[in-house]
């Protein structure tokens, strides 16, 4: 069994006629059982961590003290004589120790709601887990759905969840308690208890607001033929988003054109390049990016279609840059990420933002921030098929483009009849702000761009 020995010596004189030699020897022994001992006949046993003080004072109260024959200076082994008499000057051993426990990894802590974006101030609670659940730290607990988007709530540490204390569905504000989260913990047999009774078993026991997992209540058995209905409760973004177009519909004079592209060059150019492009930038190239790009190059171009309307100033702003809007639909709602600066950049860099955004949006992790401003929105219908509409505009813009599916269609080209694959576009503007010279100009700038990438190149 490994050990070591530790001897010293301790040598004190003092000033008074009567002179004294003090010889301490310890001997400590450590082994692999956690053991210490000391050769002043004292073990003390380790089970957890040992913290071990010594602590030397001298004082004239009569305390207990060590005093041996004088000795040389050096190590000594010889036995010790424990004596007590009124010395003049005391050396005392005080010896403390302590013992640690499981109770600091027991703690129970409160989890508050995160803080909001500025023009947020509340939201919804869905909860994701229940009281007894177990979490791993950074596991999701719930989310706060908000006007704009979602905001998840992880748990700071791996624990038990003990007590919800807002219901499902509540209002909270920033700051607001959430739930209790026992960390490290592990179930209590009474929190066992009242989880697997009945209800009249859980309101004895109190568990806190839920004890059962929220889900969605079953729909009856409806008997065959019969006609039924149900009714589920709107959530905040959907509730926002239809006062939002209703706001457009009120404020906005919308007035819609429409154009057709022929998208057989674009076609070709992706089958063309669209392996090197791959390997050189390790992205796909898709259509929306050569749409995004054209819109850029348009907007610069007509100023007025990148302007707003300050309802407040009664004032037009036109700027200098290109934020684009990219509509993406979701489980929760349509949600618009923004694209910035899309005027500096290439087919590269909008395609690897537009799939950043993109899967942000399928993760439901978007932040307020990705879709805070915009100055022009591109609605992309033909993902779902859709082979013509009119696009809503997205206040406080002034125009909105819409995509739709591309199809074979008889198109005469040159005098001639051919079949080309055809896209229908359609651009609903304010007509407060834009007229229709400067409308239909910007189509027609798209679907230049669109049908021949190399106008871009000649900046025409």
């Amino acid at each position: 069994m490994p050990s070591f020995s530790l001897f010293l010596t301790l040598f004190s004189s003092a000033l008074s006629p009567t002179q004294f030699f003090l010889s301490l020897s310890l001997s400590l022994s450590l082994s692999l059982s956690l053991s210490l001992s000391l050769s002043l006949c004292l073990s003390l046993s380790l089970s957890v961590s040992l913290c071990l003080s010594l602590s030397l004072s001298v004082s004239l109260s009569p305390f207990i003290f060590l005093k041996a024959s004088p000795l040389a200076t050096g190590l000594s082994t010889g036995t010790l004589s424990c004596k007590c008499e009124p010395p003049s000057s005391i050396v005392v051993f005080h010896i403390r120790y302590f013992k640690t426990s499981t109770a600091h990894r027991e703690e129970v802590v409160t989890v508050n709601t995160p803080p909001f974006s500025e023009s947020i101030t509340e939201g919804d609670v869905r909860w994701e887990k229940a009281v007894g659940d177990t979490v791993k730290e950074d596991e999701v607990v719930c989310e706060i759905e908000t006007d704009k988007t979602s905001l998840q709530v992880p748990s700071p540490a791996a624990g038990v969840i003990t007590e919800l204390l807002v219901p499902d569905g509540g209002r909270v504000e920033a700051g607001n308690p959430l739930f209790k989260l026992k960390k490290g913990g592990t179930l209590s047999p009474h929190l066992h208890l009242s989880l697997s009774s009945s209800v009249p078993m859980i309101s004895s026991l109190y568990v806190g607001i839920s004890a059962v997992k929220p889900t969605a209540p079953a729909p009856p058995a409806a008997a065959h033929g019969a006609r039924t209905e149900s009714r589920v409760k709107m959530n905040r973004m959907r509730l926002r988003i239809a006062q939002r177009l209703k706001e457009a519909q009120q404020t906005c004079a919308m007035l819609t054109t429409f154009n057709e592209i022929d998208m057989s060059n674009i076609q070709e150019m992706r089958k063309l390049h669209k392996d090197a492009f791959l390997k050189r930038h390790n992205i796909k190239l898709g259509f929306t990016s050569a749409f995004v790009k054209a819109s850029a190059h348009a907007l610069m171009d007509q100023p007025s279609v990148n302007g707003v309307i300050d309802d407040t100033t009664k004032e037009i702003v036109y700027r200098d840059y290109v934020d684009i809007s990219v509509a993406v639909a979701t489980p929760k709602g349509l949600v618009v990420p923004v694209i910035r600066n899309v005027e500096t950049m290439n087919f590269a860099d909008i395609e690897k933002s537009i799939n950043g955004l993109g899967e942000k949006a399928r993760n439901n992790v978007l932040a307020v921030e990705d879709m805070d401003g915009g100055t022009f929105t591109i609605s992309n219908g033909g993902v779902f098929g859709s082979m013509f509409g009119t696009p809503i505009i997205n206040p406080p813009q002034s125009a909105i483009l819409g995509m739709h599916g591309i199809f074979d269609r008889p198109v005469a080209i040159g005098g001639k009849v051919e079949i080309r694959p055809m896209m229908y576009v359609a651009l609903t503007y304010d007509h407060r702000l834009v007229d229709g010279r400067e409308a239909v100009t910007f189509l027609r700038k798209i679907k230049s761009v669109v049908e021949d990438p190399r106008v871009l190149l000649l900046d025409m």
